[in-house]
């Protein structure tokens, strides 16, 4: 059985889910059913947004509103004017997606020297009427607020992967050897990021990341806390007195204290870096997975499909 939550379901095409029962805000898919659906679809798909190394092409901008009188942000059904129309090739039906460049991506969590222009997808619009200079277009669908000076661009078909039968998240799974990177950041600014929310990697197509990838998200072993020091050294002594008796006593040891050093237990007490440093390099927490939607040059947008623990922007990923 598979299951779906309540926020997937309402992601789901129209008709998607018909004759399934909702249980538990959850809805139950056999193996043979899950099989046909898609990892991400409406928000998910068209709305993930992406970081873009090169320059941004679109100069088709919304440019008026039929009721800009009267409002300042626009949503489905509003009618909006294009600065193009049938001179530049505006036919009536055209179906335009719409997106809101946001700035350069500087992140301390990639080691890449430029990622490139982070591109919000605001949603798509529909032309539905076309004069030389300008066309009116309706809003089909928004994922936000629609505004003036959004740029206009083409839409362009989009595929999902498809749902597949795979093994239990593997919590101690190795590194597989193949590319590896960061989560630099997540759709709205997130930054504890759970299921079916979209994040973006320092890994794109330079790296060989195809649409479609399935990544193990991590940490190194004991990196991650909130706080910026945690204790390195035992927090009780091995020996406390004052509180045994005088005559039962049976020796003066704390029980909560690390072991001593040495065969006869003579030397210091073991730190816990100490015992870390013995040790392998390498040991991870497998936090989750996330799959890839869109590659761009240097980043992918991928969306988290399972968790074990919460995840950070900042944590790695490596392609299984």
């Amino acid at each position: 059985m598979f299951v779906l939550s309540v926020a997937a379901v309402a992601q789901m095409p129209t008709g998607a889910n018909d004759g399934k029962k909702i249980e538990n805000s959850t809805l139950v898919f056999t193996e043979k059913e899950a099989e046909k659906m898609p990892i991400a679809v409406g928000n998910n798909l068209y709305c993930a947004g992406y970081i873009q190394k090169g320059p941004i092409s679109a100069n088709v901008e919304i440019v008026g509103a039929d009721d800009e009188k009267d409002q300042h942000i626009y949503a489905e059904g509003d009618a909006l004017y294009l600065n193009a129309g049938s001179n530049n090739g505006v036919k009536v039906g055209d179906m335009y997606s719409v997106i809101r460049p946001r700035g350069s991506v500087n992140s301390d969590w990639t080691s890449k020297s430029s990622l490139g222009v982070y591109v919000q997808e605001v949603g798509a619009v529909e032309v539905v009427n076309v004069k030389p200079e300008v066309s009116v277009a309706r809003v089909k669908v928004n994922c936000s607020v629609v505004m003036f000076g959004d740029l206009v661009t083409p839409m362009v078909e989009r595929e999902s992967p498809m749902f597949v039968k795979r093994e239990p998240l593997d919590l101690f799974a190795d590194p597989s050897g193949k590319a590896s990177g960061r989560i630099v950041m997540a759709r709205d600014g997130a930054e504890l990021i759970g299921r079916e929310m979209i994040v973006y990697l320092d890994l794109g197509r330079e790296d060989n990341v195809k649409v479609g990838d399935y990544l193990t998200v991590y940490r190194p072993l004991g990196t991650g806390n909130i706080y910026q020091k945690v204790i390195k050294e035992s927090s009780i002594d091995n020996r406390e007195d004052g509180y045994e008796s005088d005559r039962y006593e049976g020796g003066h040891f704390s029980n909560q204290a690390s072991r001593k050093k040495g065969a006869t237990a003579g030397g210091s007490t073991v730190t816990t870096e100490g015992a870390k440093s013995r040790r392998p390099a390498g040991l991870r927490k497998v936090l989750g997975e996330v799959v890839v939607l869109n590659v761009m040059e240097s980043t992918a947008t991928a969306v988290v499909v399972r968790t074990a623990s919460e995840i950070h922007t900042g944590d790695y990923v490596e392609v299984q």
